[in-house]
């Protein structure tokens, strides 16, 4: 696929006179917008949730760090009320291309080694034992895992794995989603074959409406990743839609965020563009979807609390998105996953959606329109666009 091309400038420099008063107009009138765009660490927030939240001081010591190869062993579970008839490919089939979808969607910065046990094993209790109907705690998940660690430790040297995927038979009803599971600290967590197995992620019938996207979602969370949809509310979807597969999983344009990339360490600090004192920036934004180029301008508005641009594009994970533009959201770090920690803002709030999309689907802003919110003191300007992105110009006063 052709990358975007690099910046140039035309060679007039017989216009370098005039420029240059020009500029020094601009210095006497408007000295905040000549403010150098400040260091990202203003614009690396904080969480305040100590869980899976959207602040930059991610624990490491809990979650998984998401870069270079990831080792995970699948194993896959039936029970004596549900006895599997397919075969585990099939179940497997659903899910692996998922590490594809996130080597992609990480611009190559993490890959998912799967390594299929493809063999049924048996669990010791039926499947209505596991408390799947009745929400699960995390003792209750841990001791599900436990049990399906057990049952195929015989054939399986967990020793091997960071990670451990257990996909329940499709006949298994009782198993009706796919939680992930994180090691609590100073307990005794899940033990194999002398390893802490400190990340798992159990599949249930989810699975099959999901399909590979399901993986990058659960497997974020073992990055330290919050849910982005509602957990209550009449829609679930009304905070971010299908723009990020911590989102609606199967959105038309799941790619994560740029915060988020940025959050995992996929964008460098050298593709950040901060303002967190009064000024002005003009940056031109490359699409998410591209490795190369600056991601996103961040413009904090509080010590929890900040605005995002980025672009997007209908390519790679976007390729199927509703509309294409600046996105424009808001992160509030001290808000806990499921209750709207990003919003995003809809340019286009009265626009009927079109077939197969949803409110917020077409949210991104073109060229010639803005966002102002007052109260923030934070204008946002989208000054123009290309197939590769937007150039914005944002602003605190």
């Amino acid at each position: 696929m052709r990358r975007p091309p690099s910046l140039r400038f035309p060679r007039a420099l017989h216009w370098a006179p005039l420029l240059a008063a020009l500029l020094l107009l601009l210095a006497g009138t408007a000295p905040s917008a000549r403010a150098a765009a400040d260091a990202v660490s203003a614009c690396a927030l904080g969480g305040t949730t100590g869980w899976t939240d959207e602040g930059h001081d991610t624990d490491w010591s809990v979650f998984k760090r998401p870069e270079g190869t990831v080792r995970v062993g699948m194993i896959f579970v039936d029970f004596p009320d549900a006895p599997a008839v397919e075969a585990p490919a099939d179940d497997a089939a659903q899910l692996t291309p998922g590490a594809d979808w996130l080597w992609n969607a990480s611009g190559g910065k993490v890959w998912l080694s799967i390594t299929q046990h493809r063999q049924w094993v048996r669990m010791p209790r039926s499947s209505t034992d596991y408390g799947f109907a009745r929400g699960l705690t995390h003792e209750t998940h841990e001791a599900y895992v436990k049990d399906a660690v057990a049952a195929a430790d015989p054939l399986v040297d967990f020793s091997r794995y960071e990670m451990v995927y257990v996909v329940a038979t499709r006949n298994a009803s009782a198993i009706s989603f796919t939680p992930t599971y994180v090691y609590q600290p100073g307990t005794a967590g899940v033990r194999a074959d002398g390893t802490l197995l400190k990340w798992a992620v159990t599949f249930g019938q989810d699975m099959w409406h999901w399909g590979p996207k399901l993986v990058a979602h659960e497997t974020g969370h073992v990055f330290g990743l919050p849910d982005l949809y509602g957990f209550t509310g009449t829609d679930p979807h009304r905070f971010v839609a299908g723009w990020d597969v911590m989102g609606l999983i199967g959105g038309p344009g799941s790619q994560y965020f740029a915060w988020h990339s940025w959050k995992l360490g996929w964008t460098t600090d050298g593709q950040v563009v901060c303002r967190a004192s009064a000024g002005s920036d003009t940056v031109y934004l490359t699409a998410v979807e591209y490795g190369s180029g600056t991601k996103m301008a961040v413009i904090p508005t509080g010590p929890r609390t900040a605005y995002v641009v980025e672009s997007r594009r209908a390519v790679q994970a976007d390729g199927g998105a509703c509309s294409t533009g600046a996105l424009v959201y808001r992160v509030d770090t001290s808000v806990p996953t499921g209750q709207g920690p990003v919003r995003v803002v809809d340019a286009k709030p009265n626009a009927v959606p079109a077939t197969g999309c949803r409110p917020l689907d077409d949210a991104p802003f073109w060229a010639g329109e803005s966002f102002t919110d007052t109260t923030a003191r934070v204008r946002i300007e989208v000054l123009g666009a290309d197939g590769y992105g937007e150039t914005v110009r944002v602003t605190k006063w």
